[in-house]
Order: structure tokens, then C-alpha cells, then sequence
């Protein structure tokens, strides 16, 4: 059946079943067409079945039973700690969806394939009932099921990758001559679990992966709400393609992502992170507790600039005459729904050049008395993780960059580009590293709907912050700065929490925003009390003009909204 919604008071149905397959990396490669409003091309997703991640969960239940039954033997419980660096990592032990959709001989309505694309098929999947999955249907064959709406689907295929020169060395099993479901599932659980110190080797083989020739189209299905792909015989996760290629195209409509102008009337392209978050740019796993990396080419005219949820600062690369290519990587496990993109004729703001040749990101601001965290092991997945760098956790001031439309880049050079040294350094001094390697600023186009907005390596402003001096500027930039740790790093298991990462942001901006202009002990906490003041009467506004039932907190469930951070 369909999912209807009442926008103004259900949240979104959380439809892909992460307890028995996940997606461990998205790799993207895209077209931008500015003239139809369109963005299209592939997505190759490389997935992980549920039994290894089960396995892991199992041995963290047993040692929380455990610790439960020593503090039970003292006559008082003790908590169960499960130590967690990285947001959101229960991957499988949060079942959100603990029912896969199995597919029955009902009528058939698609083409001659088995396939329907949602531009004409978008009423619901009659075929299909939601019941109990213990990981074998009998008869029955497995669904692979992902968040999307607002897209036309047009073939799902798996990869060869075992046709990929050097994926040989990632067969264990000698037996496993032919080339076989086997074998290519084979190869991807061994490279989607590469040690961190592997990443550049592991980014390479995803890259050549995904360029192979497909080895037979998939069956798929849309609704409203969710893509569901099946191969016919694979009746578990476990036998499921580990390798898929999703041709697809957004609409113009699609609600990911605003055409619109900037604010010098040249046309861009953004997300804005919510109301449906990324599942309307490509197919995907929303719940939070879906952590996938990922690498995106994206081509766009020669004119635009491309910025991206990346690690790296990207630097175009002409294709042909007027078409370049962009492309970025993350080696951080995140949700999805942070993966952030804008295209635009952006530019680069710099510094205007200084007498002695120094720029304010070369003499970063170092406050008083700054006390230095560090950790000795991390608990979260495997990756390439900044607080085990011994360079990066004394790195005050992180790389960045600002873009803005051309008609703003006075306005920027005079507030902007001269507070981002301070504020990071100031949120080094208190939280101590920084979680990502780099930082880019982008001036958002005048519809977006609020001052800022936080995700991996890239944070959205408003226009609004230039013209309200620099306490304005100075203190939302440190918000969104504090997203970093708390809403990106870290972040509450389901949607409904959002309001924890969004109450320690607002906390943190007081904190950074004194540290960043070295005031005083005594005028740090006045202006701290002045700022709690009015958030109290403004909390008190907002209770007397809500219903009720919008001033109480909520049960965790199913659904969920946006997932970066304003």
C-alpha cells in the first residue's frame, strides 16, 4: 500500500529495511543541466547483509547483559555504556524497519522486464504486503527497499565487479573459479571492510567498480515513498547483488533540491535538507542509523561552480570546451541525508592582500590558555579518523574557503572572511579537534529558509547574516561551527531528537562566540545571561502560540525529517 501523508503532521515513512541490508558507499556520477532542471546519471551502491553487522551487535548485547548482571548482583543496575565517537552507528541494532516487503503473484502491471518507472507507475505496489523477515523467505524473493520520491527510475542493473582487473586479491576462497553471485558478493564484503589505512586503494577499486559493465538487469518497483529492487532466485540479503548500477534522473519539482537564481540573478541549484531530505537527488538509506561514504563526479557548464560534501577541495577539470567535471570523496561513514551539493556561478571570496604578505588564515587567533583534548582509542567504525592525527588534533584553524555571488563579495571580505579564523579557533580551544578537514562557506541564494544550515565540510549562510554586523555573523557562524561536533560527529539514533544536537549548537555559540572575541570572564557571562534571557521570553512566546501537543516531547517511531542541521 501507499503511504499518504498529512503534511502539516506526519513525519516521513522511513521505508528502507537497514536491518537486513545496508549501504556501506554511495558512488555517484551526475549531469546538471540547468535548462531542463534536471540532474541525472548513476548511482552504484555497494551493500553489506545483515549477518556480519548482526555478529557485531550480538557481542555488544552480550556485554551490555553482562554489565546489567553485575550491577543486578550489587542490588543497584548500573547503565550500559556502548561507546560511540560517530554519529549514529547502531547500523542494525535500531530496526526501524524490521519488516521487509514480500513479493506475491498478485497482478502484474509492469512491462515485459518486470520494471515500472514512477513517472507512470506512482500509486503504490498492489503486489506487495509487508510481513516478518528472519533473512529467508522460503519461496519468496528478497527486497532490497530505499528511500526516494520525485524520481524516474530507468534501469537497475548489477555490477560486474569481478570483470574489474585486480579484484582477484579479494577472493579468499580458492573454489571460487567461475565468476558466480558468490564470488562478486565475495569481493565487495572484502572491499567495503579495507582497514582505514587503505582508503586511498579503497576509493580506487569503488572508482574502477563502478565504470564496469552491468552482468544483468535487476527487477524494480516504485512508489510514493520507496524504490524496491529483487533478482529473481535471491531469496535472502546474503544472496542479493552486493553491487548495483540505478540509472535515474531528478524532476524539476523534486523537493531535495531549489532551482532557483542567486541573489545576481544567475541560476543555481542547492539542497536544502529538508522536507524530504536526499531521497529526492538519488535513491538511498534515510534512517540515521544508515552510515554509508561515498565520492560523487558531478559535471556541470564550464561557467558553474560545483561544492559538495567532500574532503577534499575540489578543483574543476575541463571535459570539452564548455563542460567541466568536479569530484569529491568522504572517508567518514555519515548518513545520507548530510551528503550536500550547490551549483552555482559562485565566487571564491579572498582576503584583500596585506602589507606583510599574511593572510588572516595563515596567523590563526589563538585564545588564552587553551585546553587541548585528546582521546587515546576510538570506539566508532573503522575509518580514517582525524582524532588519531596527532597534526590534526592541533590544528586550530582548519582550511576553508568562501563562495558567494558576485554582488556579495565586498560584503564578505568586510564581516565574513575575518571572523571564520577566530570562531574555529575558538571551538578548537574548547572541544579540541575538529572533526572535518576543511570548510566551505557558501552565501545561499535569498529563498533559503533560515540563517544557516551544517553539513559535512560545507556550511550554508544567509545573506541576512552580512547585514547584521558582526555580532549577527559572528554568532550564527559559531552555531553552525558546533554542528560539526554535535548534530554531524555526533547525533541522536532517530529523527525525533534533533532538538539535543540543535541544544548543545545554541549553548556552544555562546561559549565560542566569547572565547572568539576574548572578552572577559565577567563579560562573557553577562553577555551569556542576556542571550539565555531572551531565548526564555522567546520560548515563552512560542508555548503560548503552539497547541499542545507540540510542547511535549515524543516517543521515538518510525518516521523522520531533516537531516542537517541549522
Amino acid at each position: 500500500m501507499d503511504v499518504q501523508l498529512d503534511p502539516a503532521g506526519d513525519d516521513l515513512p522511513l521505508m528502507a529495511n537497514t536491518s537486513h541490508i545496508l549501504v556501506k558507499h554511495y558512488v555517484l556520477d551526475l549531469d546538471v543541466d540547468f535548462e531542463s532542471q534536471v540532474i541525472e546519471g548513476t548511482i552504484v551502491l555497494f551493500l553489506e547483509d545483515g549477518d556480519r553487522f548482526k555478529k557485531q551487535n550480538r557481542s555488544v548485547e552480550e556485554d551490555c547483559q553482562s554489565e546489567s548482571n553485575k550491577g543486578c548482583k550489587l542490588g543497584m543496575p548500573e547503565p550500559c555504556h556502548v561507546p560511540v565517537t560517530n554519529a549514529m552507528t547502531f547500523s542494525s541494532e535500531m530496526e526501524y524497519n524490521d519488516c521487509a516487503i514480500c513479493s506475491k503473484g498478485e497482478k502484474d502491471t509492469s512491462d515485459k522486464d518486470g520494471n515500472h518507472d514512477n513517472q507512470e507507475h506512482a500509486a503504490g505496489i498492489s503486489s506487495s504486503k509487508r510481513c516478518c523477515d528472519t533473512g529467508n523467505h522460503g519461496s519468496e524473493e528478497f527486497l532490497l527497499v530505499l528511500d526516494c520520491c520525485d524520481l524516474s527510475v530507468l534501469k537497475v542493473e548489477e555490477v560486474d565487479v569481478a570483470a574489474v582487473p585486480g579484484m582477484e586479491k579479494f577472493t579468499r576462497s580458492p573454489e571460487l573459479t567461475v565468476v558466480s553471485e558468490e564470488l562478486r558478493n565475495q569481493i565487495v564484503r572484502e572491499l567495503v571492510t579495507l582497514p582505514a589505512n587503505r582508503w586511498r586503494e579503497q576509493l580506487d577499486y569503488y572508482a574502477r567498480c563502478s565504470q564496469a559493465a552491468g552482468c544483468g538487469e535487476l527487477l524494480f518497483d516504485t512508489d510514493t515513498w520507496s524504490l524496491q529492487i529483487r533478482k529473481t532466485g535471491a531469496q535472502t540479503a546474503t544472496d542479493f547483488p552486493h553491487a548495483i548500477r540505478i540509472w535515474y534522473k531528478t524532476k524539476p519539482e523534486g523537493r531535495s533540491v531549489t532551482w532557483t537564481s542567486d541573489q545576481s540573478g544567475r541560476p543555481c541549484v542547492y539542497t536544502v535538507g529538508s522536507p524530504v531530505n536526499n531521497r529526492a537527488l538519488f535513491p538511498c538509506q534515510e534512517p540515521p542509523v544508515a552510515m554509508s561514504t561515498w565520492q560523487a563526479t558531478v559535471r556541470a557548464a564550464a561557467s558553474f561552480v560545483v561544492l559538495m560534501s567532500g574532503e577534499n577541495s575540489a578543483k574543476p577539470t575541463q571535459l570539452w570546451e564548455g563542460c567541466s567535471s568536479w569530484y569529491y570523496y568522504v572517508t567518514m561513514p555519515m548518513p545520507a541525508s548530510t551528503f550536500t551539493i550547490a551549483v552555482g556561478c559562485w565566487t571564491e571570496v579572498k582576503m584583500e592582500p596585506c602589507s606583510s604578505g599574511d593572510s588572516a588564515t595563515e596567523t590563526p587567533f589563538s585564545p588564552p590558555e587553551a585546553d587541548f583534548r585528546r582521546v587515546g582509542v576510538c570506539s566508532h567504525m573503522e575509518y580514517p579518523c582525524r582524532f588519531q592525527n596527532a597534526s590534526a588534533t592541533t590544528q586550530q584553524v582548519i582550511p576553508h574557503r568562501v563562495f558567494a555571488p558576485v554582488c556579495l563579495t565586498g560584503a564578505c571580505q568586510e564581516t565574513l572572511l575575518q571572523l571564520i579564523p577566530p570562531c574555529l579557533s575558538a571551538a578548537h580551544s574548547v572541544l579540541g579537534t575538529h572533526p572535518f578537514s576543511r570548510l566551505d562557506v557558501l552565501i545561499v541564494p535569498a529563498n533559503f529558509p533560515s540563517l544557516g544550515m551544517a553539513s559535512p565540510h560545507i556550511m550554508f549562510l544567509s545573506q541576512s547574516i552580512l547585514t547584521g554586523g558582526s555580532h549577527l555573523c559572528g554568532t550564527r557562524l559559531c552555531h553552525e561551527i558546533a554542528h560539526a561536533w554535535f548534530g554531524l560527529a555526533l547525533g541522536a539514533r532517530d529523527w525525533t531528537e534533533e532538538w539535543l544536537s540543535e541544544g548543545f549548537a545554541s549553548h556552544l555559540e555562546d561559549v565560542f562566540w566569547a572565547a572568539a572575541q576574548q572578552l572577559a570572564p565577567h563579560e562573557a557571562r553577562e553577555q551569556q545571561e542576556l542571550r539565555a534571557c531572551l531565548r526564555w521570553r522567546r520560548l515563552q512566546d512560542e508555548m503560548q502560540s503552539s497547541p499542545a501537543e507540540m510542547q511535549v516531547l515524543r516517543f521515538p517511531h518510525v518516521g523522520g525529517h531533516s537531516g542537517n542541521f541549522s
